[in-house]
């Protein structure tokens, strides 16, 4: 039987940060950082469709306790290979 931990995924801006207060259980860390990966990119994907650049945020994954376990910059979140 697997076990799950609830990671949250708070979004780094330069004027601040915007705190996930519910959070989201997954079996490992590598998972919840592939689903930070799918946040980041849509999040890029409507800024970019009103004319924003949020390449420079981050999502800070954290556990319950509050710590920081990985920061993903947007910008790891897409291809740089053609």
């Amino acid at each position: 039987m697997s076990t799950f931990t609830r990671y949250f995924f708070n979004v780094i801006t330069a004027s601040g940060a915007d705190n996930d207060v519910e959070g989201a259980e997954f079996a490992s860390l590598e998972e919840a950082r592939a689903e930070a990966v799918l946040d980041a990119r849509e999040l890029m994907s409507t800024a970019i469709l009103d004319g924003r650049d949020v390449s420079g945020r981050s999502i800070e994954i954290c556990n319950e306790a509050g710590e920081t376990l990985l920061v993903l910059p947007f910008r790891e979140a897409i291809s740089t290979t053609e």
